[in-house]
């Protein structure tokens, strides 16, 4: 029974964890009306939470080893609650970017210590593996079925309840860890890899920046050359610090091993394309097709949960044809059903067919990505390799939503420069209009320079996830030439 409870909080936290990634995109017009933000503003409460996660993911794992998982999962609960509450309170978009930062901060580590629990709260064998599942499927719920949550609670009460509901399961969750989830601590605990951490949150961070303030900054400002030379040096200062540190949280010697570098491709892929384009598809069918926020939700479904329904596939044809095989085509798929919904936007035809095929594609390569990468490394290296597949995936996230949010601005504006006179201040249109927000040109005509701009998102998507999925393939299946005794393992 106690363990039943157990799994209960660890499921809850998951719950939360997958709605608040993707129950927020569904409402940003209604944040930019309310809250007034500017489409940045808007990217940067996406952004916030992701890059606040891929900050603490990695020195999370180190510090409930030390202190307690338990402890730490209590804690990284309560904070979650209290920043929500901070979220659902926000009475403008500065305040709330801070608490998506803040809520991005626990969030990361209560995932961290809740996959940590289920390893050590349940025996290896059928309960382990049952429990497991059970997380994934509630994560899962949480992801597939967010969109629509996000929008019914929208249409029925207010945006403030998209982060309010947090508090109530939070507190739910609290009150079945404390008494249910055994503490934990690992006696061969390693030193916190502390100048990595500082060093990599620095770089992503800076390069987010850059890619979402550049423009307006103007790239010959002092103050963006001084940011590029901060970002710079601190990734040069990573890589030194993790070629030397003796226990690195990124082991660069792991990326010699072509199976766990294959599989990193599906992890960078599935992070270029497929979740950050999430963000901006509610712009598209609210602002292109004009959907409502409920509406929206309801198309939503047909991205998110084939990505729920296919991961059991997925494993029957990675036992059958291997992880090689799998990961490459599913990351080719992915682009296939981005060009698909291309053609959809060009042709003002269903996106369906297109979604269908991105979300079942990444549903079969989801797990593959996962076990290659942890399977294909020694057992004591297995951690920093999962720790380097998640920090892959939220870094890659965080950068692409700022990337993808660019383009569509640029995109909508040279639809706009065409469609209005000279004279205009097309940028601040541009992103008025990528904001999801009203603008004082005809509807018709915002809604032909969003179809210009969203289009080419989508092949910026497709394309870059299909040199991912040739670059996986060319790691798992291609041999290079070498010594015997220099050979790395495969």
């Amino acid at each position: 029974m106690k363990n039943t409870l157990a799994l209960m909080a660890v499921c809850l936290a998951a719950l939360m964890s997958g709605l608040e990634i993707s129950s927020v995109p569904v409402i940003s017009p209604v944040l930019e009306a309310q809250l007034h933000a500017s489409f940045r503003e808007l990217q940067w409460i996406m952004n916030a939470y992701t890059l606040a996660c891929t900050t603490v993911l990695m020195a999370t794992g180190t510090l409930a080893d030390r202190f307690g998982r338990k402890r730490v999962f209590i804690i990284s609960i309560a904070a979650f609650g209290l920043t929500s509450l901070m979220c659902g309170l926000s009475g403008s978009a500065a305040w709330l970017i801070a608490g998506r930062f803040l809520q991005g901060l626990s969030g990361g580590a209560m995932l961290t210590c809740l996959i940590a629990i289920l390893s050590t709260q349940f025996p290896q064998g059928k309960a382990r593996s049952q429990a497991f599942a059970a997380w994934g499927i509630t994560f899962g719920f949480g992801l597939g079925f967010g969109p629509i949550i996000g929008a019914l609670l929208v249409a029925w009460l207010s945006w403030q309840w998209v982060f309010l509901v947090h508090c109530f399961i939070a507190v739910i969750t609290l009150i079945l860890a404390l008494n249910n989830v055994v503490e934990s601590r690992d006696g061969q605990v390693k030193k916190l890899d502390l100048g990595g951490l500082l060093t990599l949150s620095v770089t992503v961070m800076g390069a987010t920046y850059l890619i979402t303030q550049g423009s307006s900054l103007g790239w010959g400002s002092t103050l963006a050359r001084s940011i590029i030379a901060i970002t710079a040096l601190s990734a040069a200062l990573f890589v030194w610090t993790e070629k030397r540190h003796p226990h690195p949280m990124f082991d660069f010697s792991v990326f010699r091993i072509r199976p766990f570098s294959g599989a990193l491709m599906g992890s960078v892929g599935m992070n270029f394309s497929f979740w950050p384009l999430m963000i901006y598809l509610p712009v598209y069918y609210q602002g292109g097709l004009g959907y409502s926020s409920v509406a929206t939700g309801l198309a939503l479904l047909a991205y998110t949960l084939p990505t729920l329904l296919m991961p059991p596939l997925g494993e029957k044809l990675t036992a059958r044809f291997g992880a090689a095989r799998l990961i490459p085509l599913g990351l080719f798929s992915i682009g296939a059903g981005f060009m698909l919904m291309n053609i959809a936007v060009v042709t003002h035809t269903s996106l369906l067919p297109g979604a269908l095929i991105a979300g079942g594609a990444l549903g079969l390569t989801n797990t593959p990505v996962t076990n290659t990468t942890t399977g294909s490394v020694p057992g004591d290296r297995a951690g920093m390799a999962s720790g380097i597949d998640i920090s892959a995936r939220l870094i890659t996230l965080a950068i692409n939503i700022a990337l993808m949010g660019s383009l569509l601005v640029a995109g909508i504006a040279a639809g706009l420069k065409v469609l209005l006179p000279a004279g205009e201040n097309l940028p601040a249109i541009a992103e008025r209009i990528a904001g999801g927000s009203d603008v004082s040109v005809a509807r018709e005509i915002a809604a032909q320079a969003l179809v210009e701009g969203f289009s080419g998102v989508l092949l910026y998507g497709a394309s870059g996830v299909w040199v991912l999925a040739l670059a996986s393939y060319l790691l798992f299946n291609v041999r290079r030439r070498c010594k015997p005794a220099s050979c790395e393992p495969y």
